[in-house]
């Protein structure tokens, strides 16, 4: 793909030979890109970015990421080796790039250093998918994540996700569907796939609304997105249960189950 060179390509230049290795995760090479989809991509460095460099790659990802540019959107996040290996939690990344923050990039904002606990899940990906773009295997680069930590970084995400369910409700319901398929099975699905095995779980009046997210996941770009009044209606008692079970597998955590 044109635009994976492209990052690569920025990337290394902003970088040089700081970069230990670049890596493909998330839908990419979990299940596949569907319409939605993003361009996720880990840079694993031997240093921190100075501000010069963090503003080089932010105006460099401007012109690669994103429906303006023609071109699908682009997440890309940077981790100094150092600061996740050996692996502690919770994990601190030192630059994340982000379509969803393009207005504040465009006005000036930089990324910064800071604790992301998501980080653990995406660590994860990029040892599943195991897809170099550039530098060594993952696997020679991170350590597996153990997981407690994916349970607790899971449900850290949990409240930002409540926060945006009316706002990005195909998003938020599979992503809880997938939270509680990876503390049940401890694999990061992908979020059609977790869908299918929670749909077979839940009980019958609250398929409807994650079977609906699954197509629409499948099929349709965000604007494409819609719901009817009774789907809408079923959407908080869908993720009201599912929460339930979050909250069930995390006390069997807890207590060492």
């Amino acid at each position: 793909m044109e635009q994976l060179q492209k990052i690569v390509a920025l990337t290394d230049g902003v970088l040089g030979g700081e970069v230990i290795g670049t890596y493909l995760h998330g839908s990419a090479v979990l299940g596949g890109l569907r319409p939605a989809s993003d361009v996720d991509v880990l840079v694993v460095s031997r240093r921190r970015m100075d501000e010069e460099e963090r503003r080089a790659l932010v105006g460099g990802l401007l012109g690669v990421s994103g429906s303006r540019n023609n071109a699908r959107p682009v997440e890309l996040t940077v981790v100094v080796q150092s600061e996740v290996r050996p692996w502690r939690y919770p994990p601190v990344g030192d630059f994340l790039y982000g379509e969803w923050l393009r207005a504040e990039y465009e006005a000036g904002k930089v990324p910064q250093p800071e604790q992301a606990p998501d980080l653990a899940l995406l660590l994860s990906m990029a040892l599943t998918g195991d897809h170099p773009l550039a530098g060594p295997r993952p696997a020679r680069v991170l350590d597996p994540v153990p997981h407690t930590d994916l349970v607790r970084a899971s449900a850290a995400g949990i409240p930002g996700l409540l926060d945006g369910l009316d706002g990005d409700t195909r998003n938020a319901v599979l992503t809880f569907a997938r939270i509680w398929a990876t503390l049940a099975t401890g694999r990061i699905l992908p979020k059609d796939t977790a869908a299918d095995w929670a749909v077979g779980r839940l009980p019958p009046e609250h398929r409807p609304v994650l079977e609906h997210a699954r197509h629409l996941y499948l099929n349709c770009r965000y604007e494409e997105e819609s719901w009817s009044d009774a789907l809408r209606a079923g959407v908080r008692p869908c993720v009201d249960h599912v929460l339930a079970e979050i909250e069930r597998l995390r006390t069997r955590t807890r207590e060492g189950g």
